[in-house]
């Protein structure tokens, strides 16, 4: 499988990408712990069927010491009892505000109030720009048919 277009051969695309890469510095080097984000990314990228951001997160958070039962219960996070209160509160406010569009009035006040109760305001401000981060990524990738599966972690710096 190809991609529909190289985006790093066009003009816009690798300004974009400079500006993306910039912000997701900023984020790794939050108060937001990192496994919370990698798991947050890739839950995110389940969602959006993002398969190239799928294989990029699950294996840079298996790189940085997650557990493979931990990734592979990522996408059934309710049921499994491997996550703590707080990674459960991040993962369900990256569904919320993944499936934005599902719910009228966007993500409910309950699953904001359980998410605040575990991350402090710089935290949340973090985890809100990793969840629109990931989707814009996802989105990017999505939209091109950016192929997956030969991911190496650290692969872009």
């Amino acid at each position: 499988m190809d991609p529909r277009i190289d985006l790093f051969s066009s003009a816009i695309a690798p300004e974009l990408m400079k500006a993306l890469t910039a912000a997701s510095k900023v984020l790794a080097n939050s108060e937001l712990p990192s496994s919370v984000q990698e798991l947050v990314k890739l839950r995110a990228s389940q969602i959006n069927g993002c398969g190239f951001c799928t294989d990029m997160h699950s294996k840079d958070a298996a790189h940085a010491g997650e557990t493979q039962q931990r990734l592979n219960m990522v996408a059934a996070w309710r049921e499994a009892t491997c996550f703590t209160d707080a990674e459960r509160a991040a993962l369900e406010l990256a569904e919320e505000g993944t499936r934005i569009a599902d719910a009228a009035g966007g993500v409910p006040d309950e699953v904001w109030a359980r998410a605040a109760k575990h991350f402090d305001q710089e935290q949340l401000a973090a985890l809100v720009s990793v969840i629109s981060l990931i989707n814009l990524y996802n989105r990017l990738n999505v939209l091109v048919r950016m192929p997956a599966g030969s991911y190496q972690p650290g692969q872009f710096g």
